[in-house]
């Protein structure tokens, strides 16, 4: 998981040209809604000029009066009324559309990225999700992507609608005073630097939120997925102790970044003010000497006042912008990670596949400076029961997860009927196995729907059949809903041994080419297991097998045994020829039966 940098994003441009190729799909939209921003800006920015010329009609009406010269023109005050609404009206509806039209881009830009994340999920190998947190992957998904959403939203059309108001503004300030323009700038260069010093004190603090978000969300999936063993081992303060650093990491980067931000407009209204006051002394000054009319005052008093806005906006926006960016360059840190090999364009096909199994000089490390498979060879014939058994850590479930391509060897070959597994797409490789893990998983569902997930099409019969087998089909009917009884993705409305016996039922209806049980038998009682162990005997039958098991009194009928130590095989036979030999499967034999004795 990454760290709660305080460093700005590694690669800004990379990323922002990343981002411009995800918003680069909707051309045509972004060009509607630039027109529509635009013409929505010009609207609002004539304004102010309009109500100056009816303020001055009023002025000068009533100067008629009060020299006996005339009086109010109301009818041309009306006419201007009417005219300005027409523009109220016409600025609302442009900004209606290109808002519409925007929501609807940047949710599909978001559709976009969760969707090339769901699939690069699937690309990435097992060796990424060992180093990073379920959490913080989550995290990209979610909340770094719902940033980049509500920003793109905010921020594209306000850069737009900044931009053209500045110059809008500045061009009316020009037409009606180029003194008053002048002086009105001047501390325009201040406004910058102030600008530019927040956006740089603030932007690494935004960096640092989104960090401190995914190792939050990390910590609470950690947590809360596995609430049972934490409250069984009293690991509730320390957890809450861990949860109170992450979120005062995150509390302090977020207010910093938010009072960071927050400064820019109190320091713009401020300057704005000053400003405002000498073009007011200047306005009264031009008036008394004819120079300008009041309404030409009024106007230009309004477009000060507003001058700032855009500037202020957009040094908001350039905020925004960075926390955009640092929400993009996690979520594209995903996508960009080293994916698996990729299938051969022409791979092997997995029919008439007999189960015939070849390790040829395999090595194996999960980093390449440790490796723990060293110089690995077996041949497993078709139909074989092969059991693999050694201590904790020698390498034997690692011998399952290369068969099927979890990972990549670092040299060696693995060969089933001759062919290397590489040789295979991985879809029609795995396709050839059925695996009970000692780890079960189940989803939400009915139980139905949860052993048919061993095979997608089966009939309802199939299904009891399969459970059958698996000697669950007697509990299941004993429930108030049989097979349609729903269950929660961690199984916890069952036990642990029968949610191993639906791992089992969902392995026997895939009626796979090679089985591979993993301690398949470890969370049930005796009597249980013994029931299991027919049905297993019996779905073996002329299947190639794998069995890894701690418990070597469960595969004395194994047609060979290998024994692992650090990685390698170091005895391999029968149970009854090991036993003869004296050697390393008899100590561990021997010291099992001892412990049962006990």
């Amino acid at each position: 998981m990454r760290g709660a940098t305080t460093e700005r994003a590694k690669d800004f441009k990379g990323t922002l040209k990343k981002l411009l190729h995800y918003v680069g799909s909707y051309k045509f939209a972004f060009l509607v809604v630039i027109f529509f921003a635009i013409g929505s800006t010009i609207f609002a920015i004539l304004v102010p000029d309009i109500l100056g010329e009816a303020t001055t009609l009023l002025f000068e009406g009533l100067m008629n009066k009060v020299t006996g010269t005339g009086g109010i023109d109301f009818a041309g005050i009306g006419r201007i009324l009417i005219y300005l609404l027409c523009i109220y009206f016409a600025s609302s509806a442009f900004s209606y559309i290109q808002g519409f039209i925007m929501s609807g881009v940047s949710n599909k830009i978001t559709y976009r990225l969760r969707k090339d994340i769901s699939e690069k999920i699937n690309r990435l190998p097992l060796a990424y999700y060992d180093k990073t947190t379920t959490g913080d992957v989550l995290s990209r998904i979610t909340n770094d992507v719902d940033t980049i959403s509500q920003n793109l939203n905010q921020s594209i059309t306000q850069i737009i609608t900044s931009v053209v108001t500045l110059i809008g503004i500045l061009f009316m300030m020009l037409r009606i005073s180029v003194p008053m323009t002048i002086v009105s700038l001047v501390i325009l260069p201040l406004s910058l630097m102030i600008v530019m010093w927040l956006v740089g004190k603030s932007q690494r603090f935004f960096v640092a939120q989104q960090d401190s978000l995914g190792k939050l969300n990390g910590h609470i999936e950690e947590m809360y997925g596995s609430h049972l063993v934490v409250k069984a081992f009293n690991g509730e303060e320390q957890s809450k102790a861990t949860f109170k650093t992450i979120n005062q990491e995150l509390y302090n980067s977020a207010w910093k970044s938010q009072f960071l931000s927050g400064l820019m407009f109190p320091f713009m209204n401020f300057i704005g003010n000053v400003s405002y006051v000498v073009v007011c002394i200047m306005g009264g000054y031009y008036a008394s000497r004819g120079t300008i009319t009041v309404g030409n005052i009024q106007a230009f008093i309004q477009y000060v006042r507003q001058f700032n806005n855009p500037i202020a906006q957009l040094a908001q926006i350039s905020n925004v912008l960075q926390q955009t960016m640092a929400a993009s360059e996690r979520v594209f840190e995903f996508l960009d990670a080293e994916e698996e090999v990729p299938d051969k364009k022409k791979t092997a096909s997995t029919k008439n596949i007999k189960g015939e199994v070849t390790f040829d000089h395999v090595h194996f490390g999960y980093h390449p400076d440790r490796i723990i498979i060293n110089d690995f060879n077996a041949h497993v014939k078709p139909g074989q029961t092969i059991a693999i058994v050694g201590p904790t850590g020698a390498g034997k479930t690692t011998i399952v997860k290369l068969l099927m391509r979890f990972y990549e060897l670092n040299s060696g070959s693995i060969k089933i009927d001759g062919i290397p597994t590489t040789d295979f797409s991985r879809n029609d490789l795995r396709s050839l196995f059925g695996m009970v893990l000692q780890d079960t998983w189940l989803y939400s569902g009915t139980i139905k729907d949860n052993i048919r997930y061993g095979k997608l099409d089966a009939t309802d019969e199939e299904v009891e059949e399969a459970a059958k087998m698996a000697q669950i089909d007697h509990f299941i009917r004993t429930l108030s809903d049989g097979y349609d009884t729903p269950i929660n993705e961690e199984g916890g409305n069952i036990s642990q041994g029968e949610k191993q016996l639906l791992t089992i039922a969902r392995a026997i209806l895939a009626d796979p080419k090679v089985l591979i049980l993993d301690e398949a038998t470890s969370s049930v009682d005796t009597r249980t297991e013994i029931l299991i162990q027919q049905a297993m005997d019996k779905l073996m039958e002329g299947r190639t097998s794998f069995i890894i098991a701690h418990r070597l009194s469960t595969i004395k009928n194994a047609d060979l045994i290998l024994v692992m130590r650090d990685g390698d095989i170091v005895e391999q036979g029968t149970h009854d020829s090991l036993l003869k030999k004296n050697g390393f499967y008899a100590t561990l034999y021997n010291s099992q039966f001892e412990e049962v004795e006990e």
